[in-house]
């Protein structure tokens, strides 16, 4: 089913997801189609691309609107905020109650922002058979001037906790009662507690909860306080709801962590206060959907047809402000469970899905959801209502449920990010929101919310533990990609080319390559399309969790495809090389020069090299058998190597020498005697490079000079009288990861008067290629940072005023 919404081209996204390609289509006034498997990405795709063009240029229905007509989603974005309002203060109405303000030693009251608890065990000591509790972490904040601990304090056999305000907090090993791998320790006498028996006594007993201390909202600071017998009590008040999500969590140990300790039911994941107050939200959005629908009649706005049903009236509009609702909600369930631990740098939450996993957690932050701080109901409503501000909300566009393996895509040009392999359990972990989604949505999108969970089956991802065992996931895979660009191919519009994007870095395995990027490149090619052009895309923020202190990809790589020719030649594996190595010399150039990050380089060379390999209707090894892309990929990384080893004969004694000794030993020691035979083969001396200022020679050992040992931001290049290009590149490395990009701008201004600083962003290109090959992770960040930060560096040194040696540069009275 495809809805021709209009004129022009129609741009449809086969795995929606998040719904980025298809807004960025409806930004640039294209027809925006999404379809997708699984349900929650459709909820969103219909909350960014349907409903604000829908609803667009009206104004508010809320009775405190005063404004004529809304631009674009704006109207509708008031109306959300206000009827978020109102559900936010029903709830309170309802279980106010079991979120009290805390008292300080004085007496003087303050509003929670959340509780800090820790899961209890029965010590293992038969003699000591009392509740211990998991505590990762002892404190509360590390801001300088405002620390604050837990003190755990033995009293007859019992723990009582007191919050202390200094930094002479707990250290090392005492900084916690869980060690390494789920391991733990006693505090009441010190009994080891294997994993295997806390995971026993979470699947057996269940876990205790000690609260540890309050997080209270101060004078434009965070308050930390004493955990009281009133405070637990109130916690204690709260009974689990009838009807909650009793829906199993899946068997996926490698992203669902939790039913390993006996958390197994998605209600587990929160205590029953959480459980409480997201219950009585979810179940307020109805009510205040009735109002929504009461104010707009009463703004003269026509009942019309159900939301689901494509209605633009009154109650259509009301259905979608509680879409808008249910989101918020669902966002709230991301910050409001026992999962969720208290950052004590930032003093906030962390949220459940720091990473795309659901992992296990010990201390835990209980929120306080009707607070104005941390991981508050509001705080969420507004997001959404900002973010639908932000949103085109011009051209309709139209998402629905689809399996990309048998829709349709008659007239429709393809822009998508597949799945990745077997790297996130999409459906597994959606189903943490739908569950709750779908209690509130269940009457306003009948035709998106049908199955009690998401759909698994035919989900096109590698999961051995749904389609037995990893090469049973894998075939799984490959065959439905196959399948998929087949039948795009076949139906598609191919006029414009199909483009595809991937952020799954392709050398992540022993051997160099990646199951992923075979599945993904061998079913294009399999399916009859060429790679005509590939470009990195800036797509991954360098916050998320998995970059912070990693070398991981900063870009998606976009694949451009087209038919191949039915007529396409088939070449030998010889003339295949040649040819890949004429073209990829000249493409490696050109993305070097064309500001790529080092850490994407080998990322997009794929895309020169495998256009060639795609072009071919077969290429035929020496035995006559057809090359697979496995062995085409091979090849290609094995002629980027030789590429980029090409400029070894271009540099100076020095660089020469120390690139070959990097390769060799990295920043390592090794015997001087193999440092003169090197450098005497690269026309140097040891004797020299350490007067070179980047090398070390002493008492039989030498060694490089490390980026670290070379960051004196008051290195002067024309004052140095030998000055090589590797010791320019290191020297600037290590100042811009000590000292930032201001201390790096004169350094670069003299060193371009030396040498062409082209040449030294070549090498810190060279060399984060060695280093991911050394696995050298801090070297490899430190040359990407230095190259991906280069047109600022080259900008700002171009505003620096050299003055060479014995020259003055002005007079001066």
């Amino acid at each position: 089913m495809k809805i021709r919404l209009g004129g022009g081209l129609a741009v449809l996204d086969p795995f929606a997801g998040g719904g980025s390609i298809p807004l960025e289509a409806q930004r640039l006034g294209l027809e925006s189609h999404a379809s997708d498997l699984n349900p929650l990405p459709v909820i969103l795709n219909k909350a960014l691309i349907d409903f604000p063009a829908r609803f667009h240029d009206r104004p508010a229905v809320n009775p405190n609107y005063e404004g004529d007509i809304g631009s674009g989603a704006a109207g509708m974005a008031d109306d959300i905020r206000y009827y978020g309002k109102l559900l936010r203060d029903k709830a309170f109405a309802k279980v106010g109650h079991l979120y009290p303000k805390v008292k300080d030693e004085h007496g003087t009251e303050y509003t929670v922002i959340a509780w800090i608890w820790a899961r209890t065990v029965t010590n293992p000591n038969p003699a000591n058979p009392v509740q211990v509790p998991l505590v990762r972490s002892w404190w509360l904040s590390k801001k300088k001037g405002h620390e604050a601990w837990v003190k755990p304090i033995i009293e007859d056999g019992k723990i009582r906790y007191e919050v202390q305000h200094n930094a002479d907090g707990p250290k090392g090993a005492d900084d916690g009662t869980m060690l390494k791998r789920g391991n733990a320790v006693s505090l009441i006498d010190g009994t080891p507690i294997p994993s295997d028996y806390v995971k026993a006594q979470g699947r057996e007993h269940g876990y205790g909860a000690d609260l540890l201390a309050v997080v209270a909202e101060g004078n434009r600071k965070r308050l930390y306080i004493s955990p009281s017998e009133e405070q637990r009590e109130v916690a204690k008040q709260a009974t689990k709801p009838v009807e909650i999500p009793t829906e199993l969590l899946a068997n996926d140990p490698k992203n669902l962590w939790t039913p390993a300790y006996g958390l197994t039911e998605f209600a587990d994941l929160f205590t029953n206060r959480q459980l409480t107050v997201l219950t009585t939200l979810a179940d307020t959005v109805a009510e205040v959907r009735e109002q929504v629908l009461r104010d707009a009649l009463a703004k003269g706005m026509p009942q019309g047809e159900p939301l689901d049903a494509g209605g633009t009236g009154a109650q259509a509009y009301a259905e979608a402000v509680s879409v808008y609702l249910a989101l918020a909600v669902s966002r709230v369930t991301d910050r409001n469970s026992t999962i969720v631990g208290w950052n004590i740098t930032a003093q906030i939450v962390r949220n459940v899905f720091a990473r795309q996993a659901i992992p296990m957690s010990w201390d835990y932050a209980e929120v306080n959801p009707f607070s104005s701080s941390s991981g508050n109901f509001l705080g969420q409503v507004n997001w959404v209502a900002d973010s639908l501000e932000m949103v085109p909300a011009k051209k309709q566009g139209e998402a629905h449920q689809a399996d990309a393996a048998t829709r349709d895509y008659t007239n429709v040009i393809i822009s998508t990010d597949p799945p990745y392999y077997d790297n996130i359990g999409y459906a597994d972990l959606s189903d943490y929101f739908y569950v709750w989604l779908r209690r509130m949505l269940k009457d306003v999108l009948p035709s998106t919310v049908r199955t009690m969970l998401t759909p698994k089956v035919q989900e096109l991802v590698a999961n051995p533990y749904r389609h037995g065992g990893k090469e049973g996931a894998a075939e799984f895979f490959v065959d439905g990609f196959n399948h998929v660009f087949a039948h795009i191919r076949e139906t598609a519009n191919t006029d414009v080319p199909m483009t595809v994007y991937y952020a799954y870095k392709q050398r992540d395995t022993k051997n160099g390559g990646s199951t992923g990027w075979y599945a993904l490149l061998d079913g294009l090619i399999k399916a009859g399309w060429e790679i005509t052009a590939t470009w990195p895309v800036r797509s991954e923020m360098t916050s998320r969790m998995i970059a912070n202190g990693t070398n991981a990809l900063a870009s998606s790589i976009v694949l451009a495809c087209r038919p191949r020719p039915t007529d396409a030649p088939s070449v030998t594996m010889r003339i295949f090389n040649s040819v890949l190595r004429s073209e990829l010399t000249e493409e490696l150039r050109t993305l070097m020069a064309s500001g790529i990050d080092p850490v994407d380089l080998n990322q997009a060379a794929i895309g020169p090299g495998i256009s060639v390999y795609s072009r071919y209707s077969r290429i035929r090894e020496a035995d006559g058998t057809d090359m697979p892309v496995q062995k085409a990929l091979e090849i290609i990384n094995r002629t980027v190597d030789e590429v980029m080893g090409d400029a070894d004969s271009d540099y100076d004694p020095d660089t020469r020498f120390a690139v070959k000794w990097y390769q060799s030993y990295g920043w390592a020691q090794e015997n001087t005697g193999m440092a003169d035979q090197l450098a005497r083969s690269c026309g140097t001396s040891p004797d020299a490079l350490v007067r070179g200022g980047m090398f070390e020679a002493a008492g039989g050992k030498s060694r490089l000079l490390t980026p670290d040992e070379m960051n004196d931001e008051h290195w002067h290049p024309l004052r140095d009288d030998r000055v090589s290009l590797w010791e320019a590149c290191i020297r600037m490395a290590g100042i811009l990861d000590a000292k930032g990009v201001d201390a790096v701008a004169p350094v670069m201004a003299e060193a371009g008067e030396i040498m062409p600083l082209d040449n030294i962003r070549a090498l810190g290109f060279r060399m984060y290629h060695e280093a991911e090959k050394r696995k050298d992770t801090e070297g490899a960040i430190r040359f990407n940072n230095l190259v991906s930060m280069w047109d600022d560096l080259d900008q700002m040194s171009s505003k620096e005023t050299v003055v060479r040696p014995g020259v003055q540069g002005e007079l001066d009275m």
